[in-house]
């Protein structure tokens, strides 16, 4: 089991964003203490009411994620999630190949298709073809990595002959594709390195269009059809799951209840767990992210850190 520490951005809404931390600062110790992953998620325009609600502001993804890459040098650094038409598929392209070759292939590109209509409409993105634009994106990001020439004809743009270098550090990006639909799982299956699953209560699955999730062992059934689906590809697709019981910020109690709940979801075929740090202050992040390594990874830096 390897896990990502997710940059807490929920101090956005009456706070300086980077309350939590550096994110240099936040990274490196992350590193130290042998975390295999680092995240940051993206809302470049969300609403008023949806921050009331219990939303939150993040930074830019690709930009912060860069910055981590410059001070570590062993972590993974993960979009957790890049909305992915809110973007041509070139600039995509350009940002996550750039972010790769200058990490030395250490990016994930966790992908989603998007739910606040809101949003959409702020970035003059049309919500009705999301899903049209997301899979035309699936197309065109190996087409521009491949540092080759080529052509397509999308729904908003006609590139012809067109050539995108330099090419990222991996062949290819790990695209690990986020949301719980049937759609979201034939996605994967057929065309990217990882799954990850939505968790939370059901209204969530409300709000965000998805399937609900609701046990491990639900979790469980949805990867063992997700790896029949693939095939022979099935048993290499990484899986990250969000865990969301927050009494995890304060890894002295309870610790062995927590460490059977990640033996659960390795048994259900979990490969990655991703957890968020405490909101707060950056003292409180820093505490969590060395206490969290002490606990659960056992000091060991990090070593195995490629996503499989």
């Amino acid at each position: 089991m390897r896990y990502i520490l997710g940059y807490p951005e929920k101090q956005g809404i009456d706070g300086d964003l980077l309350d939590a931390g550096p994110v240099g600062d936040m990274a490196v110790a992350a590193e130290r203490a042998g975390w295999h992953g680092f995240a940051l998620t993206e809302h470049p325009g969300p609403g008023a009411r949806w921050l009331a609600a219990g939303g939150h502001q993040t930074l830019d993804p690709f930009v912060g994620l860069a910055f981590a890459a410059a001070v570590t040098e062993r972590i993974r650094l993960l979009t957790y999630l890049a909305v992915v038409p809110y973007r041509n598929p070139l600039l995509l392209a350009k940002a996550a190949a750039t972010l790769d070759r200058l990490s030395g292939g250490r990016l994930v590109l966790g992908v989603g298709t998007g739910y606040l209509k809101s949003e959409f409409f702020a970035l003059g993105v049309d919500f009705d073809e999301r899903n049209a634009l997301f899979d035309e994106a699936l197309d065109v990001l190996p087409l521009a990595w491949s540092a080759q020439p080529f052509s397509y004809d999308g729904r908003h743009f006609n590139a012809r002959d067109v050539i995108a270098k330099p090419g990222p550090a991996q062949n290819p990006i790990p695209i690990w594709i986020g949301g719980n639909s049937r759609l979201t799982i034939r996605r994967v299956a057929e065309r990217a390195q990882g799954w990850m699953p939505l968790s939370g209560p059901p209204e969530l699955a409300t709000t965000s269009r998805t399937a609900h999730l609701g046990s491990f062992a639900d979790l469980g059934d949805k990867i063992f059809e997700l790896r029949d689906l693939a095939g022979d590809r099935g048993a290499a697709l990484d899986v990250a799951y969000p865990y969301l019981d927050l009494t995890i910020h304060s890894p002295e109690h309870e610790a062995d209840r927590h460490r059977e709940a990640f033996a659960e979801l390795e048994a259900a075929g979990v490969t990655w767990i991703a957890v968020t740090g405490p909101e707060g202050s950056a003292a409180a992040s820093l505490e969590f992210t060395e206490a969290f390594g002490a606990t659960y990874l056992g000091g060991d830096g990090g070593a195995t850190l490629g996503a499989r």
